[in-house]
C-alpha cells in the first residue's frame, strides 16, 4: 500500500450535525449565520462599564466624553446585521469539502452553536482563582456523592430507568463542514491534493464538540463514516480532558504567554497547575491514535500549539517515524517562554519532530534561542543538534487558495454584496478590519490611532469610514478590553458623527462569507494592528479582491503591524507600523488615503506576486518535501543505518595507495578521556607509537586535530618527529615536516573580543560555585563540571551562551554549550577549514619545483560534533571523486555523517590502524 500522509490537528475539518426524528433534515436550508446573542442595538458596545472603568478608560485626549450624535441614516451597523443571508463560516452549506474562511472566529467549543443540533459539555466547573478553594470544594463535591449514594436504595433501579429514556443524540446525523479548528490549514491541504501535489492524505483530530453525551454505537458510526468517506480518523477524548486541555490550558495558559501576554492573575495560576493534565492526556491519545493507525513509511505531520507534546510521544513508539511540526500561533523569546512551568517538556515535546516549522525566521530564531538557553544544546542555523538526532528548523509561511478564493468571488450573492457596498458607501473611503476582540489583536490600538487621525486631520471626517468587524468568542472574557472599547467607540461617535455621516462602524459579531469577500473588495485601505500575530491571512484574502475585477476600487494599500509573521515576507511593500506608536499610525492613515495611483499600483503588484508564489499549496507541498528531505538525511546519520567500519576494506584501499592522507582527532578518538561509553582509558604511549609506525612509511602523512592550543599540542607530539598539528580546532595549523605554526586569524583582534567574553564570563562564574575560565589562543572555556549545584549551573550555562550570542555576532564569534562546558570561538575557522588549506597545499609545488603527488587515499576519524564539519568534507571530495579512496568514520555510538562507525572506542580505532602498518 501506498504511504499515507497523517495531518493532525486538535479539530477535524468536519464536524457532525444531529437531526430529530420528528422534525424535518436539516440539509435543505443553509446553516443559520452566527445569533446575535448580544441584542445590538446601535453602533457602539453595549456594554455598560462601572464608573470606575470609564474613569481608568486610556484616552489619547483629555476632554470628557460627551454625548452620541444621532445619525438620520440609522445606524451602519444594522446594514450588515440584517443581511445576514449566507452561512458565516463557510460559503457553499452542507459542503464539506467546500473553502472555508482562513481564520474562523467562533464560540469557544462546548458552546452552544445555532447552526449545529449538537451535545453540550459535560466537564465540570473550571477550578476557581484561589487553588485552595479548588482542593476544598473538590473534597466537598467528593463528600455531597457519597451521601446522595448512601441515601438512595433505589440508586440502581433508578439507573436502569434512565438508561430507557430515549436518546436524543442516537437519531438521524449528517457530515458538515466543521467551524471550528485551523481553516487555512484546510484550504491549503485541500488545495495541494486537488493540485496532485499531495496524495493519500488521512485527517486525524475531534470533531469538534463534546462527546461524552453520545453512545458508543454512535461513535462507531461516526468513527466509520468519517474514516471511509472523508479519509479522517476520529480521536474521542472525555469532555472532562478536552476542557482542560483547550479552554483551560490552551486558552488561559499557552495562547497568552505565546502572544507575549503572560498570564499572572489567580485564575491562571490555578489553571496551570489544575489542567497541564488534560493537556498531557489529550496529547497521548492523540499519539495512541496516530501509533494505531501507522504503517511503515507514513508520514507524520502534526500542527499548532494544541499538540506541542504529540511529536515527542509518538517519537517513543515510533523511533524511525516521519514526524513534522509545525507551529501556526507566534513563538515568543526565551525570556517570555521560560515563564511557563513545563517549557522543558513543551520543548522536548515538539523537538520529537524530523522538522519544526514556523511562520517567520523570527519565531524559528526565538525557538533555537530558547532550546539553546533552556535545554543546553547545539542550536544552528539549520535546527537543533540533541545527543542521538539532529531537528531540522526552517521557517514556512502559510498562503491561502488564491484560485479557490477567486471562484467564490464570482458568486452572485458576493457581486450583489459588492454593488450594495458601493451604492451605501458612494464618494466614501473605506478602511477595512476584522479581528478578534483580545488582548493581541490591537483592537484597542487601533481605534485610539484613528480617533488621533480624525482629530489631526479634520479634513477626512467626512470622507473616511472604519468598518470594524470586532468578533468575539466570550466578551464576557475581556470586561475591562470592552468596557475601554466601549469608551473610545463612543467618544469617536460622538465628537464626528453628524446627520450625515458616522466616521465608524463597529460590528460586534462578525459578517458572513459573501459580505467579507465584497467589504475587501469595496475597501480603500486595509489595516491590520495586531500586537503579535502567526500569520495575517486577512492580508492575503484582501490582495486578491483587490485585482479590480469585480469592482471599481483596486490597488488599497495595506497598514501591516511589523508583528505580524506576514509583515516578513511582504518585502516592506506594505506601511508597516508599530501599533504601540499611535501618531505614527495616525500618519499611515493619511498616508494610504492620499496615495496615489501609480505608487499604490507599484506596492499592490509586489504584494500580489508575493501572495501568489506562497500559496496554501506551495506551502503545504514545500513542507511536506522538506520534511521528506530532512527524514533522510537523519536516517542516513542514524547509526543503525551507517555501516561498521571494515578494517579489510581499509587495509585493501591502503595497499592500493601511493600518498596517503590521515587526519586523526585527538580527545575521545586516539585517546580516551573519562567517558563511560569507552572499553578502557588508551595509554599516551601507545598513541605516539601507533604514530610513528604510520609515519615510517614515506607515503603516509599524519595530521592530529584537536582544541588544544598549538603549546599543548606540541608537548603531547614532541616524540613523534614530522607529524602535522591542528590546534584549537582549525584556528592554527602546524604543517607536516614543518616546526612553524600558521596562525588563520590575527590575534590582536583575538584578545579584543575575548576581553569582552571575559567579563562576561566572570558574571557567570560568581553565581556558579566551582565553575572556573579556561583561556586559549582563539577561544576561551567556561567549565562548570565541578558546580556543586549541577541543575542550576545549566541553568546559568544557557543564559551564558544566549547572551554571549547575542552581544557578540557582528564579531563572527558563538558560544557552543557542550557536555558541562560552554565553548567561545570564532566561527570562520574549522576543522574542516584547516583540512581544505592542508590538502591544497599537498598539492604545490615543492622548494625544488616539483610537484608532489596528489594524494589516492584519505582517512578522517572524530568522535564530537566538531567534527562533524570534517566528515562533511571527506565526504563532499568522496562524491566528486577528487580522492579515489575516502573513509570517514565517527569513534563511538551517535548519531553522525561520518560514512562508518567504530564502537569499539580508541582503543579499536588504534587496533584499526595497527593493521595497516603491522599487517598479520
Amino acid at each position: 500500500m501506498p504511504a499515507s500522509t497523517f495531518v493532525v490537528g486538535l479539530f477535524l475539518p468536519y464536524t457532525v450535525d444531529f437531526h430529530e426524528n420528528a422534525t424535518p433534515r436539516r440539509g435543505s436550508t443553509p446553516p443559520a449565520p452566527t445569533a446575535n446573542v448580544y441584542e445590538r442595538k446601535d453602533s457602539t458596545i453595549d456594554a455598560k462599564p462601572t464608573r470606575l472603568q470609564v474613569e481608568r478608560t486610556a484616552s489619547l485626549f483629555n476632554q470628557p466624553t460627551p454625548p452620541r450624535t444621532p445619525s438620520v441614516s440609522g445606524d451602519n451597523g444594522e446594514f450588515f446585521a440584517q443581511n445576514m443571508s449566507a452561512a458565516t463560516h463557510f460559503f457553499r452549506a452542507h459542503d464539506p469539502r467546500s473553502l472555508v474562511r482562513s481564520d474562523s472566529h467562533v464560540p469557544e467549543w462546548g458552546s452552544a452553536l445555532p447552526f449545529f443540533n449538537q451535545p453540550r459539555s459535560r466537564a465540570g466547573a473550571p477550578p476557581p482563582d484561589n487553588i485552595l478553594d479548588y482542593v476544598r470544594n473538590n473534597e466537598m463535591e467528593k463528600q455531597r456523592e457519597a451521601r446522595r449514594k448512601s441515601k438512595s436504595p433505589h440508586g440502581k433501579r433508578m439507573s436502569k430507568s434512565r438508561s430507557t429514556t430515549r436518546d436524543p443524540w442516537g437519531t438521524e446525523w449528517t457530515v458538515e463542514p466543521a467551524v471550528q479548528g485551523n481553516g487555512a490549514m484546510a484550504n491549503a491541504v485541500r488545495a495541494a491534493t486537488n493540485a496532485g501535489s499531495m496524495n493519500d492524505i488521512i485527517w486525524l483530530g475531534t470533531v469538534g464538540f463534546p462527546t461524552d453525551a453520545l453512545d458508543e454505537d454512535v461513535r462507531a458510526e461516526i468513527h466509520e463514516k468519517l474514516e471511509t468517506e472523508f479519509d479522517a480518523l476520529t480521536v474521542f477524548v472525555n469532555d472532562t480532558d478536552f476542557d482542560g486541555h483547550y479552554a483551560h490550558y490552551c486558552k488561559t495558559i499557552l495562547w497568552p504567554v505565546f502572544h507575549y501576554q503572560i498570564p499572572d492573575h489567580p485564575k491562571s495560576k490555578a489553571y496551570e497547575d489544575h489542567s497541564w493534565i488534560y493537556y498531557v492526556n489529550l496529547n497521548q491519545a492523540f499519539a495512541d491514535k496516530i501509533v494505531k493507525s501507522y504503517k511503515r513509511g507514513d508520514i507524520v505531520w502534526v500542527h499548532d500549539y494544541h499538540l506541542l507534546l504529540v511529536p515527542g510521544m509518538v517519537r517513543k513508539k515510533l523511533p524511525d517515524a516521519q514526524i513534522g511540526f509545525f507551529l501556526h500561533t507566534a513563538f515568543p523569546s526565551s525570556e517570555v517562554f521560560r515563564c511557563l512551568s513545563v517549557r522543558k517538556d513543551l520543548l522536548e515535546g515538539m523537538l520529537g519532530a524530523n522538522l519544526v516549522a514556523f511562520q517567520s525566521p523570527e519565531y524559528a530564531e526565538h525557538f533555537l534561542t530558547t532550546c539553546s538557553r533552556l535545554l543546553i544544546v547545539e542550536a544552528t542555523g539549520e535546527g537543533v543538534q540533541l545527543e542521538n538526532h539532529f531537528v531540522n528548523v526552517i521557517s514556512l509561511p502559510i498562503g491561502i487558495d488564491p484560485q479557490g478564493l477567486g471562484e467564490l468571488r464570482k458568486e452572485q450573492e458576493v457581486q450583489q454584496w459588492i454593488s450594495v457596498m458601493e451604492q451605501k458607501y458612494k464618494d466614501k473611503l473605506l478602511i477595512v478590519a476584522r479581528d478578534k476582540l483580545d488582548h493581541v489583536r490591537g483592537v484597542r490600538q487601533k481605534l485610539l490611532a484613528f480617533e488621533l487621525f480624525l482629530n489631526k486631520y479634520p479634513e477626512y471626517r467626512d470622507k473616511v469610514v472604519l468598518i470594524q468587524v470586532a468578533t468575539s468568542t466570550s466578551w464576557a472574557d475581556n470586561p475591562e478590553l470592552a468596557a475601554t472599547v466601549s469608551d473610545i467607540v463612543t467618544r469617536i461617535d460622538s465628537q464626528h458623527s453628524t446627520l450625515a455621516h458616522q466616521p465608524l462602524v463597529f460590528l460586534r459579531q462578525d459578517i458572513p462569507f459573501s459580505q467579507y469577500l465584497a467589504l475587501l473588495s469595496v475597501a480603500n485601505v486595509l489595516m491590520v494592528t495586531s500586537l503579535r500575530e502567526g500569520m495575517n491571512l486577512t492580508c492575503h484574502e484582501y490582495i486578491c479582491c483587490q485585482d479590480g475585477a469585480a469592482s471599481n476600487k483596486k490597488h488599497g494599500p495595506v497598514i501591516l503591524s511589523e508583528f505580524t509573521g506576514c509583515a516578513s515576507i511582504f518585502g516592506g511593500n506594505e506601511l508597516s507600523i508599530n501599533p504601540w506608536d499611535y501618531q505614527k499610525c495616525a500618519d499611515a492613515i493619511k498616508e494610504a488615503l492620499a496615495m496615489g495611483p501609480e505608487e499604490k499600483k507599484h506596492r499592490y503588484e509586489r504584494l500580489r506576486e508575493v501572495v501568489l508564489s506562497h500559496t496554501g499549496e506551495y506551502w503545504a507541498t514545500n513542507l511536506v518535501q522538506k520534511l521528506a528531505q530532512a527524514h533522510e538525511e537523519h536516517y542516513s546519520r542514524d547509526t543503525m543505518s551507517i555501516p561498521r567500519l571494515s578494517p579489510q576494506k581499509l587495509a585493501a584501499d591502503y595497499k592500493a595507495s601511493q600518498m596517503r592522507v590521515f587526519l586523526l582527532d585527538y580527545e575521545g578518538t586516539l585517546a580516551s578521556f573519562s567517558n563511560p561509553d569507552n572499553v578502557h582509558l588508551s595509554s599516551p604511549q601507545r598513541v605516539l607509537d601507533t604514530m610513528n609506525d604510520i609515519l615510517s612509511d614515506d607515503r603516509n602523512i599524519v595530521y592530529v586535530m584537536s582544541g588544544r592550543t598549538p603549546e599543548s599540542l606540541e608537548r603531547l607530539f614532541s616524540r613523534v618527529p614530522n607529524i602535522g598539528l591542528i590546534a584549537e580546532n582549525g584556528c592554527f595549523v602546524r604543517e607536516f615536516g614543518s616546526d612553524e605554526w600558521i596562525s588563520f586569524p590575527e590575534l590582536e583582534k583575538m584578545k579584543e573580543w575575548k576581553e569582552g567574553v571575559k567579563g562576561m564570563l566572570a558574571y557567570y562564574q560568581e553565581r556558579v560555585e566551582g565553575s572556573w575560565i579556561e583561556e586559549k589562543h582563539c577561544s576561551v572555556v567556561f567549565h562548570y563540571e565541578n558546580a556543586d549545584d549541577m541543575e542550576a549551573a545549566s541553568r546559568q550555562a544557557g543564559d551564558c551562551a544566549n547572551h554571549i550570542n547575542d552581544a557578540c555576532e557582528s564579531q563572527k564569534v558563538h558560544a557552543i554549550p557542550t557536555e558541562k562546558t560552554v565553548l567561545i570561538e570564532p566561527y570562520e575557522w574549522s576543522k574542516g577549514s584547516a583540512a581544505e588549506f592542508v590538502m591544497s597545499n599537498l598539492s604545490d609545488e615543492n622548494e625544488i619545483g616539483e610537484k608532489t603527488p596528489r594524494p589516492d587515499f584519505l582517512m578522517v576519524a572524530g568522535n564530537d560534533r566538531e567534527d562533524e564539519v570534517i566528515f562533511r568534507w571527506a565526504n563532499a571530495l568522496s562524491k566528486k571523486e577528487s580522492i579515489k579512496h575516502v573513509t570517514s568514520v565517527s569513534v563511538g555510538r551517535r548519531n553522525t555523517e561520518a560514512m562508518a562507525t567504530l564502537t569499539q572506542g580508541t582503543s579499536g580505532l588504534l587496533s584499526v590502524l595497527t593493521r595497516l602498518t603491522r599487517p598479520r
